[in-house]
């Protein structure tokens, strides 16, 4: 083994370490990887960013930008009221939930058609009485298996079409994933359809954010007394003087009017009545420190945090979160954006633990009390997700605008009249020009942490081509063909990709298993297509765990999911796929 290719095995497995291990975002990852192969003379420096040009990563964004503009158009809030309207029964509603989203991201971006629908599957497994957990797995999982019909429906397709132009000189084009994809996305919905949802832990505690929040929170009421300390200062003063920057200050009462989520700027009056949210021994504190009276404790109802624009919705908080590691004190959400943060749920189950000092995960979820109007752009800009508050636009007078633009740049794509980047950065360019997405909107729908994982991988990908790395496996692999056959080593392939995609971003995957994959067939002398077309597949079947996909990570919190509990169905789910993929891209893609 030579110092190159030593180099690179060791920064890989430094990568995949850092990967699994989760403490540092997979972009800052990748960006570290590729800090180490251009210093260790891998990738040349005027190389190192060329990923950022490349056909991949355009594509990724512009996808994501159009899918933006897709969930505004008539066709996809018609859809979400007819998931919401027609009565089915308990198989035949997750199989509709399943088939829907997996419809959706064959066309545009898997997360987004989740995060559209989420909200919808919220109310109808309120509406059907169900648990929200029995939904929304299989809503995930849909969604990844739609992803795999479409060259567009999820990056690793997108990334295995370009490496494709290195071994064929042609990369895969807008359908030629479909024949084998379509099989495999029918055949998952199926077994989930058929039973597979019944493997679902479901916890009666907990699941639904209604229910996580309704009963078990408390406030207290205080009323400030004539001659305190507390008149005419505002709630910002107030908090040094005795409230804390830990307490919420839900509403004050003046002379049978609200002021819900007060600002810090708010003066207070002698009479006024608060109420407050904190723990027991902080209220303690808070009396003791200050001369306001108790008045009492009540029930946090619905209720209670509702008046005018004010009220209250629910949110998660989505990998790429501003908020996660971060606590609330740090994030100082009222001063900074005027709202209130009033619980937070983990897997399933209300944070006990001093709720200033918790560190946000991705996958929490939040109660939230503001402006409603304000809500969506605060949201936007934290990286939360909103639940069952999420409102679905149809759009002004070309709702189905968005969805004619987007055709006729994949007609235009599919007839050669220009390459999938071109089509699909020309489709952004209309849209923004007939305002179906504003400019603010385009680069907030892009998902940059994705995007500087590709560019970053690229060279990487490069460098183990470059290195002898790929083929120093290859070999190692092809070795083994006196004992196992040419489809074997194909399914090989296909679940060390599966294998990875559960530990590491698929778009990662993807690039470092295309290039092996693409350099085994060169050695088998055979057609790099089906061990390409394994990778794409493996790539996007993260079926086992929560950290394999944002869409499974975006459910754990609202399903009340553990860690533990995708595997129950992912596995079966696995070997499904494992079972009818291997015949299926053999006959449309032979060896």
């Amino acid at each position: 083994m030579t110092l190159p290719q030593t180099s690179i095995f060791l920064i890989l497995v430094a990568a995949l370490v850092l990967f699994v291990w989760g403490r540092w975002r997979y972009d800052l990852v990748a960006v570290l990887i590729l800090l180490a192969t251009v210093l260790s003379g891998l990738v040349p420096a005027t190389e190192a960013f060329v990923g950022f040009s490349h056909p991949a990563v355009i594509t990724v964004a512009a996808i994501l930008i159009i899918s933006k503009a897709l969930q505004n158009s008539g066709l996809i809030a018609w859809i979400a009221r007819v998931l919401t309207e027609v009565e089915l029964g308990p198989s035949l509603q997750v199989g509709a939930i399943a088939a829907i989203v997996a419809a959706l991201s064959g066309f545009m971006n898997n997360v987004g058609a989740l995060a559209l629908l989420m909200p919808v599957v919220l109310q109808v497994a309120k509406k059907s009485g169900r648990h929200p957990g029995e939904l929304l797995m299989p809503l995930s999982f849909g969604s990844l298996l739609g992803g795999l019909t479409t060259l567009i429906g999820t990056p690793p397709n997108i990334i295995i079409a370009s490496i494709r132009t290195k071994y064929t000189g042609e990369p895969f084009g807008m359908f030629d994933f479909t024949a084998v994809g379509i099989v495999i996305a029918l055949a998952g919905i199926l077994f989930i359809t058929m039973g597979g949802w019944r493997l679902i832990p479901v916890r009666s505690e907990g699941g639904d954010a209604n229910a996580l929040f309704d009963i078990e929170d408390y406030i207290t009421e205080v009323k400030i007394v004539p001659k305190s300390k507390m008149i005419g200062i505002t709630v910002s003063k107030a908090r040094e003087l005795g409230l804390g920057e830990d307490t919420v200050l839900i509403d004050i009462m003046r002379r049978g009017q609200h002021r819900l989520a007060p600002t810090a700027n708010e003066v207070l009056r002698s009479g006024d009545h608060i109420l407050l949210k904190a723990d027991a021994s902080d209220i303690e504190d808070i009396l003791k420190n200050t001369d306001l009276t108790l008045v009492g404790s009540r029930a946090l109802h619905a209720d209670v945090l509702r008046s005018g624009s004010i009220g209250i919705t629910e949110a998660v908080v989505t990998q790429n979160s501003a908020l996660v590691r971060r606590t609330p004190l740090q994030i100082r959400l009222g001063r900074r954006h005027q709202i209130n943060l009033l619980a937070i749920a983990r897997q399933g189950k209300p944070v006990r633990d001093r709720m200033v000092k918790a560190r946000f995960q991705a996958g929490d979820v939040l109660l939230l009390q503001g402006d409603m109007e304000a809500m969506p752009n605060v949201l936007s800009e934290l990286g939360c997700l909103p639940l069952p508050h999420r409102g679905l636009a149809i759009g002004s007078n070309a709702g189905f605008l968005p969805i004619l633009i987007f055709a006729s740049a994949v007609a235009a794509s599919v007839a050669g009249l220009l390459s999938v980047p071109v089509a699909f950065l020309t489709a952004v360019a209309v849209l923004v020009l007939s305002k179906q997405i504003s400019l603010r909107d385009t680069y907030d729908a892009i998902d940059w942490p994705v995007i500087v994982l590709l560019a970053c991988m690229v060279p990487v990908g490069a460098a183990m081509e470059s290195s002898g790395a790929s083929g120093l496996i290859a070999d190692q692999i092809a070795g083994s063909r006196d004992v196992l056959p040419d489809w074997a080593l194909v399914a090989v392939i296909l679940l060390a990709a599966m294998f990875l995609s559960d530990i590491m971003n698929n778009a990662a995957t993807a690039v470092l298993m295309g290039n092996l994959a693409g350099g085994l067939a060169l050695k088998l002398g055979v057609s790099p297509d089906p061990f390409l077309m394994a990778v794409a597949l493996g790539s996007s079947c993260a079926f086992l765990t929560p950290i394999g996909h944002q869409s499974n990570l975006l459910v754990m919190g609202p399903g009340g999911y553990h860690f533990g509990d995708y595997w129950r169905l992912g596995l079966p789910l696995e070997a499904v796929i494992v079972v009818i993929a291997i015949p299926m891209i053999l006959l449309v893609w032979p060896l």
